[in-house]
């Protein structure tokens, strides 16, 4: 099956090559993640944010006895999910607004690195562990990134330059994920089964400007969707700049770039 349902969708501009860049790193929590859900086999599970894929097809491999759907808003990288036959099915939706199925109430609902893209999560946490089976699981990984040196140079490049438009500096201004503690109040009186921690990964990135070329692929998608052609260049150039100063490369070239996590796993 290889076919994409399109649903209620948001205009998005993803770019699956450059989010593919450094996909070791970016895969790795999500195993992590899957590997910590505890209970019997799943057997509806949904993949909130699947990009291209990859994990949603680990999903898949680890239970295959399972109904498997990859839900995405950017048709770009669902185009690339879908060319791999399987029996996943992959769907097109904005997450703001999608529902599952009314008569197959998800087992296990999962998102990797997607969650800190949508607002309210006093709101959106309970909404989630309310749609699970009796017994279910709410498996989430997010990017503490917000706080990282690259995030805030960012954010200083954007203001120092005077490029892009106040309302784009002001939706950067406020962390898009809360602390571990913020997760444990919210879920605490929803879920049996609690499990929370954050990891920081020490990743070495190999080529040319690697902390620019991961943020573009993620972080910097909003900044980059914003800005003229002549005001992305003029940004990309100071920011890649000041990037050099506070990671600098090696002497075999490559760069360090420490990168937090946050996981929730909460059943009910």
């Amino acid at each position: 099956m290889s076919g994409i349902e399109s649903g209620a969708r948001s205009p998005t501009s993803w770019d699956p090559e450059q989010y593919r860049l450094y996909s070791d790193h970016r895969f790795r929590p999500a195993v992590e993640l899957a590997q910590r859900i505890p209970g019997e086999a799943p057997r509806t599970i949904y993949d909130l944010g699947c990009g291209t894929g990859n994990v949603t097809r680990l999903l898949a491999a680890r239970w295959p006895d399972a109904r498997v759907v990859g839900m995405d808003h950017s048709p770009e990288m669902l185009a690339i999910a879908s060319r791999t036959p399987s029996t996943i099915r992959w769907v097109e939706a904005d997450l703001n607004l999608w529902e599952p199925e009314p008569n197959a109430p998800p087992d296990l609902l999962f998102s990797n690195a997607t969650l800190h893209w949508v607002a309210d999560h006093e709101r959106l946490f309970p909404k989630l562990l309310g749609w699970l089976a009796f017994g279910g699981c709410l498996a989430v990984q997010m990017p503490r990134s917000w706080g990282l040196p690259s995030h805030r140079i960012m954010r200083e490049t954007l203001a120092d330059t005077g490029l892009g438009s106040a309302e784009l500096r002001q939706s950067l201004e406020k962390d898009p994920v809360g602390e571990p503690l913020t997760y444990h109040r919210i879920v605490s009186g929803l879920a049996t089964h609690i499990d929370i921690w954050e990891t920081e990964y020490l990743q070495l990135l190999e080529g040319p400007d690697p902390v620019l070329e991961w943020v573009k692929g993620t972080g910097l998608r909003p900044i980059l969707l914003a800005l003229s052609d002549a005001e992305r260049k003029e940004f990309l150039d100071e920011y890649a700049r000041r990037l050099r100063v506070a990671y600098p490369a090696a002497a075999d070239g490559r760069t360090l770039y420490p990168f937090r996590r946050l996981f929730v796993i909460a059943c009910v």
